[in-house]
């Protein structure tokens, strides 16, 4: 057994990653007796738009740098779009500047982030092709369907629910995702995302989408939980969690 300290990044206005992702490490944990602790840093985001998502990732140094004193095993970027709006392959730049700012501070710790995770984890599970359900306005949800095909990964449809308001995000009922994922074009699809963005509750929906859509789900928090554990070399199946955790 082995104790970790989680580092989360997230949103000032974000309610759901720290809650979906503890949950996911409390399933791992109640299987391998591993325990995990979770410290957050927060950086000023309250509605979903480019400006914001950009004043953000200029913040996240300094964000970065407090979680550093916690002395944390790993961090987590947490807010998909603010990396996937500054256009493709960004997780890598902000993943390695956030490296450095942590190491510079004294802390050297892996950084990981729910953008790059995402894209890792649709990999891992050999998805080419995907449908996809976003909170964002159409705009936002464009710049994440670019990122993703960037990462090799078509597109075949996306739904978005157009919420801008990132605390209103954090209360829709995930309840209807399963009815949403319903209207996916999934022809020839590999796999669901069913939330990208970890600020969308989604992790109790997990097992009635995959019903109703008969494929493989991952969502943003999945993801990111998935690479946090690899990352801490912690991984464990768990079911009931999606795709990702199906060992």
């Amino acid at each position: 057994m082995s104790s970790y300290r989680v580092g989360l990044l997230v949103p000032s206005s974000n309610t759901t990653m720290e809650t979906e992702v503890p949950e996911v490490l409390r399933r791992v944990a109640a299987t391998t007796g591993d325990r995990f602790t979770f410290h957050s840093s927060r950086m000023r985001m309250k509605t979903v738009s480019e400006s914001e998502l950009a004043a953000m990732n200029a913040d996240a140094d300094r964000a970065a740098v407090e979680l550093a004193d916690a002395s944390v095993d790993v961090m987590a970027y947490a807010c998909l779009v603010a990396i996937m709006a500054q256009g493709r392959g960004a997780h890598r730049d902000i993943e390695n500047r956030l490296t450095k700012t942590s190491a510079d501070a004294g802390a050297p710790v892996d950084v990981v982030s729910s953008a790059g995770a995402l894209v890792a984890g649709l990999h891992h599970i050999g998805a080419r092709k995907v449908s996809l359900v976003t909170p964002y306005l159409k705009p936002l949800t464009a710049r994440v369907v670019d990122y993703i095909e960037g990462e090799g990964i078509e597109v075949q449809d996306a739904i978005s629910l157009e919420v801008d308001d990132n605390l209103a995000v954090g209360r829709l009922d995930q309840g209807q995702l399963p009815e949403i994922a319903r209207r996916l074009d999934t022809r020839g699809a590999d796999a669901v995302v069913l939330s990208a963005c970890v600020q969308m509750p989604s992790l109790d929906a997990i097992p009635a989408a995959e019903a109703v859509v008969d494929l493989p789900v991952v969502t943003a928090a999945t993801a990111t939980s998935w690479q946090v554990l690899s990352a801490l070399e912690a991984y464990a199946p768990v079911p009931g969690t999606g795709a990702l955790f199906r060992g």
